[in-house]
């Protein structure tokens, strides 16, 4: 048995910051607030011709003398100019309403107040760290004879069995600056007019540092407020 695997439709974003909304009943709930778009449709791939169907969004413009030669030419076809940020989206581009090269979205034609989305970004770096850091481990004792050892791992391994390191141990190393993602995070306001959405909680990343963020269910699709003028 065969399982075909959901794409669903997404938006590159920045992190603005860390905010509060009170709700209707006035109870206080910690928010990201994300400028997500407006992405426009640099190109469009089908399975007829690539295989499959997907997307590449264009976000953040940028001044076209900046771009190398091989990009412009890729952003030329789009003739919405250059961009920052250029990411592939894997989605239903018939369904969507996405087939048409340089197109504008919106954070209100893609997401909605109340439904979960999952935001991925790059972790914040903190360079090379130890085990009581990185994984909270307690370290050795503080006495019986403990010298200047106390946030040390401590044995990783006996030379008998296995007679080597496992897999996957918890050791010193780099910390963060790793891809991240936050499922199951609740969209719990859009700012339409400022491309701003709010998500319940905390997301990877430092401020103004690019984001994706996706949908993880089907996308009724709602005619904007421009095309319905």
């Amino acid at each position: 048995m065969s399982s075909v695997k959901q794409h669903y439709a997404g938006l590159l974003g920045r992190k603005l910051g860390m905010t509060q909304i009170f709700n209707k009943e006035g109870l206080q709930i910690p928010v990201t607030a994300i400028d997500l778009g407006p992405c426009f449709v640099v190109q469009v791939k089908s399975a007829a011709t690539d295989g499959y169907d997907a997307v590449s969004l264009g976000f953040n413009p940028k001044k076209q003398q900046r771009v190398n030669k091989p990009m412009a030419g890729v952003f030329k076809k789009g003739s919405k100019g250059a961009f920052y940020h250029l990411r592939e989206v894997r989605c239903d581009t018939e369904s969507l309403g996405w087939n048409e090269v340089g197109k504008e979205l919106h954070v209100d034609e893609v997401f909605k107040v109340g439904e979960t989305v999952a935001v991925t970004g790059k972790s914040k770096g903190k360079g090379f760290a130890g085990v009581v850091k990185s994984y909270g481990v307690s370290g050795q004792p503080a006495t019986r004879g403990t010298h200047e050892m106390r946030r040390h791992i401590g044995s990783i391994g006996c030379r008998k069995s296995p007679g080597r390191v496992w897999k996957n141990k918890k050791m010193p190393g780099h910390l963060g600056n790793t891809r991240v993602t936050m499922k199951n995070l609740t969209v719990v306001d859009i700012n339409p007019e400022r491309n701003i959405m709010f998500v319940k909680g905390c997301v990877p990343g430092a401020k103004n540092g690019l984001l994706y963020v996706k949908r993880v269910g089907e996308l009724e699709i709602t005619p904007s407020s421009k095309e319905a003028a």
